[in-house]
């Protein structure tokens, strides 16, 4: 297996040919079920490192590693790399990749075998970063579960779908801000880091990708109410998105005069709309369910997921 091609330059990096050599070798094909496409140039990997602004002391897990190419990448930046893969045959060979690869940094890697929605702990030092090629279709539940189970990950930078990376990072009022961006917004601050091709893929997606950033929040978000509560909310307001959220919330409430109430006393107008609302404002509903037992008050702190902590929180999981 070759170590480099002409557009990649000298390292351990995989370029288009060690994909596929590796691959074959492998009898992997890239399957849709799973959203596997792996990135062949080595370019877009440095690319995301830089753009994720790994540190030489930051331990970083990576979802959905594949055969390794964003992982090297990583590896060389990074003090450590935790990759979390569900894939048996990638699962088994990626240790391999990294020492043939890196050897001298084979020691800084760790696999975890499982699927990234049942990781509720990683082996080492707590992670501080993210980043990661996600599969198209689990990229938010996936994102959203790595940053509620894991509160010292500070920043995180995801290759996503074009769509899913403008739904993430919309801010209130866009035509496409919806469920996604909330819930980003609760733990983090969220932007668009850019673009990436179809041509850097194999096998190239139908689709266009973005890099989504998201910095946690310093201080958690000011609110009496669980994360739960204001999520269950936030569901409600754009399960019928069309609806003002006197309508909307009368599930929610028990009724269309109960949620009348909450958004009211809330400073929220009844005829809004769930797109205009930021998720402060939704954290402000949350406080003011009818019927709800009375918690510790609007204005208190409580732990979202937001501050820099170590170690690992048992949560529960959230409903999504």
């Amino acid at each position: 297996m070759s170590t480099s091609t002409d557009t990649d330059g000298p390292g351990p990096l995989l370029g288009p040919a060690d994909v596929r050599e590796l691959a074959a070798a492998l009898g992997v094909r890239p399957t849709k079920q799973r959203g596997q496409n792996f990135v062949i140039d080595a370019n877009t990997v440095r690319r995301i490192v830089r753009t994720a602004e790994v540190r030489p002391e930051d331990t970083v897990v990576e979802i959905g590693p594949g055969l390794g190419s964003l992982t090297l990448a990583l590896l060389e930046a990074a003090d450590r790399v935790v990759a979390v893969e569900i894939d048996d045959v990638l699962a088994a060979a990626l240790p391999a990749t990294v020492g043939a690869r890196l050897p001298e940094r084979a020691d800084r890697f760790a696999l975890v075998h499982s699927d990234a929605m049942r990781v509720t702990e990683l082996p080492g030092p707590p992670p501080t970063a993210l980043v990661a090629n996600l599969p198209y279709n689990v990229a938010v539940p996936v994102l959203l579960h790595m940053l509620e189970r894991f509160p010292s990950i500070e920043r995180t930078l995801v290759m996503v779908q074009a769509e899913v990376a403008d739904r993430l990072a919309a801010p209130p009022g866009s035509k496409v801000y919806g469920v996604p961006s909330v819930k980003a917004a609760w733990y983090a601050t969220v932007k668009r880091a850019g673009s990436i091709g179809r041509n850097v893929f194999w096998p190239a997606p139908n689709v266009d990708s973005g890099l989504v950033s998201l910095v946690r929040r310093a201080e958690p978000l000011r609110t009496g109410a669980a994360r739960e509560e204001v999520f269950a909310v936030v569901d409600a307001a754009f399960a019928q998105r069309r609806k003002t959220l006197r309508a909307a919330l009368a599930g929610w409430a028990g009724s269309a005069a109960a949620a009348e109430e909450a958004l009211v006393a809330a400073g929220v107008s009844p005829q809004a709309r769930g797109e205009s609302l930021t998720v402060e404002e939704f954290a402000a509903i949350a406080e003011h369910k009818p019927g709800s037992a009375p918690g510790t008050g609007p204005g208190t702190a409580v732990r979202t997921g937001g501050g820099r902590t170590g170690g690992h929180e048992t949560r529960r999981r959230q409903q999504r």
